[in-house]
């Protein structure tokens, strides 16, 4: 009669500190395990699946291909089924005591070089089941492998130097694993907290899972199916389930690619952007996945930060199971990854925007900070993206939008810049003196009403080899075409004796004054010196450090056939003091016609004693 002991045998060297690992320092992350064993089923139904297009004596050829999962809270256990391709004794020994030289001394390296482990580390170098002793007290594996004379056998280990092989009876094909829970894990024997678990980690697996008779991933994984196979509806749910939200998306984008990788990707703008009503900020919304297993739900790295409104699905292939959060950040396959959906997310925002506008306009309105967010800060991509900016422009009615191309292609010959102006709204702008030499020679100046738009427009620097310059900019020359003052205007050196003393009475608080050639209705306009430093960068500058002195560098030009700066002179020579005042005055006023004037207090002062004097006449 054979012996039907048990075979007693030792851990290979490397198991042994791989389990040491493990077990000691993953015990914060002890969920991972029940991931793990599932994609291992997983795995073994799917060998199996392969078998029966091959194969014809299969054992047990009429179970399901399924995972059933059961809870004990009295035994204290979980069990993990699967009727896959099972195992034999020595792939016993080959799967579970051994680890494969190359896979072994990686993952020690990688947990030598990184000073510790975390969970994501387990999977990359195929060491997954062990982390089932981060739970387990005790486990045993029962199985029978697909061929008809196979064995059925039991695998028995604690976790400690080694591991027991025996005989068992009545097994059916597959792999059963029984985990006894350590008291700490008590958790994973109730049948709530392992759904939580597989809700989490596992409802993609194309393999129904069953908890205790209940099948747990009913939501298909259709970002691996046709575009032609899914409704609006279908899209529309999976959306909701995904991003956990209750409004239907604005635009999905759905694709495979096969090089340079093997991606399939379903990801969707959600209908509301919650950045806009002071939630914070948004966390990345795409959840990474490899064969329909979630590797990181939020994965930090894979697309560019602008893109964190997104959500949805991308899978990978290519990608090693569960690379880790560290790694992500300087993973060549992550960062082509992330490249690819960027590239294909502007492209369909650009394809969008131009079979219905009226619905891109509808998602600018929602997302438009963080496409200029993405102009500013993605250096591969901003170019391409300024593509779909859009702003009012003095070309355009109140309320109609207009691109950067178009401006260009409405651009005057020989016209090598594109003028915009900022301002908190479009009366602002058109009752301001800016916008005047710019009308006198019809040039067309795009309106930027928020802070940020300044910002996005000094960062892109040029579009479609068109210099973009702010039109408050002194640098700026414009030529010929503005309207000349007239006949009873200040003579040359009058207008130049009357800037010299402005000059003189307004001291530093003005880099230069001159007679200006844009003004045909104001008296005088205020220009910026320094284009770097704007007026929503300063305040951007300020917000960042408040108690900095940064102030403006600005020129004063003054309209030499406006009435108010005719008169100046012979004011100067009657009443000086109050000709002061008026140039004090008229400089704040171009200021505040800037939008330099952060302080009016001083202001309205002189205000009143201008009117004081004029009372007292």
């Amino acid at each position: 009669m054979a012996d039907q002991s048990p075979k007693k045998h030792e851990f290979q060297a490397e198991v042994k500190q791989v389990l040491d690992i493990v077990i000691h320092s993953l015990y914060t992350d002890k969920q991972v395990f029940i991931r793990e064993l599932v994609s291992n089923a997983s795995d073994a139904l799917e060998k199996l699946r392969y078998l029966q297009l091959t194969e014809k004596d299969i054992y047990d050829e009429s179970l399901p291909l399924e995972i059933n999962i059961r809870t004990d809270d009295k035994e204290n256990t979980v069990t993990i089924e699967d009727h896959g391709v099972g195992m034999t004794e020595e792939e016993l020994v080959e799967n579970l005591g051994t680890i494969a030289h190359s896979g072994s001394k990686a993952f020690l390296r990688a947990v030598e070089e990184s000073g510790g482990v975390s969970e994501n580390l387990i999977g990359q170098f195929g060491v997954g089941f062990y982390s089932v002793f981060m739970a387990a007290e005790s486990v045993e594996v029962c199985t029978h492998n697909w061929e008809k004379d196979g064995k059925s056998l039991l695998w028995k280990s604690d976790g400690g130097g080694g591991y027991e092989i025996e005989a068992a009876r009545g097994e059916r094909r597959g792999t059963k694993i029984i985990v006894r829970l350590k008291e700490d894990a008590k958790e994973f024997s109730d049948a709530e907290r392992v759904k939580e678990v597989l809700t989490q980690y596992s409802s993609f697996v194309q393999f129904p899972i069953m908890l205790n008779g209940e099948q747990i991933n009913k939501i298909q994984p259709i970002w691996m199916r046709s575009r032609g196979e899914i409704s609006d509806e279908e899209y529309n749910e999976f959306y909701k389930f995904q991003a956990d939200a209750f409004d239907d998306p604005l635009f999905r984008l759905h694709f495979s690619s096969e090089a340079p990788l093997e991606i399939n990707a379903l990801v969707f703008v959600p209908g509301e952007n919650p950045e806009r009503w002071g939630f914070g900020k948004t966390d990345p919304g795409v959840s990474l996945y490899c064969k329909k297993i979630l590797i990181d739900s939020k994965p930090e790295g894979l697309l560019p930060d602008w893109l964190r409104f997104l959500k949805g699905v991308v899978d990978s292939p290519d990608l090693p199971l569960n690379i880790s959060r560290e790694t992500m950040q300087d993973s060549a396959l992550a960062k082509k990854i992330g490249q690819v959906i960027t590239g294909r997310f502007i492209k369909m925002l650009e394809d969008e925007s131009k079979k219905d506008p009226g619905k891109y306009e509808e998602f600018y309105k929602q997302f438009a900070i963080y496409v200029k967010e993405g102009v500013a800060s993605d250096f591969k991509n901003g170019a391409q993206l300024a593509k779909l900016l859009r702003f009012e422009s003095s070309a355009t009615e109140k309320g109609a939008l207009t691109t950067l191309d178009d401006y260009v292609s409405r651009m005057k010959e020989g016209q090598d810049e594109v003028y915009y102006l900022y301002s908190p709204g479009r009366d602002m702008i058109e009752a301001g003196p800016h916008l005047e030499a710019f009308r006198a020679r019809g040039l067309e100046v795009l309106y930027l009403y928020e802070p940020v738009d300044e910002f996005v427009m000094t960062s892109l620097g040029k579009f479609e080899g068109k210099t973009l310059v702010s039109a408050d900019n002194a640098d700026i020359e414009l030529g010929a075409g503005a309207a000349r003052p007239g006949e009873d205007a200040l003579a040359e050196a009058d207008a130049k004796d009357l800037c010299e003393w402005i000059k003189e009475t307004l001291g530093d608080s003005v880099n230069e004054v001159g007679v200006s050639g844009r003004l045909v209705d104001s008296p005088a306009i205020a220009l910026n010196a320094d284009k770097f430093m704007t007026p929503s960068m300063r305040r951007m500058m300020k917000a960042v450090k408040k108690d900095a002195d940064i102030k403006y560098s600005v020129n004063l030009e003054i309209n030499p056939g406006h009435k108010l700066i005719k008169n100046l002179p012979a004011l100067k020579g009657k009443d000086p003091e109050t000709a002061r005042l008026v140039v004090e005055q008229i400089f704040d006023n171009a200021l505040i016609a800037a939008g330099y004037l952060e302080d009016p207090r001083s202001m309205v002062d002189r205000l009143y004693r201008i009117l004081e004097r004029v009372a007292e006449k």
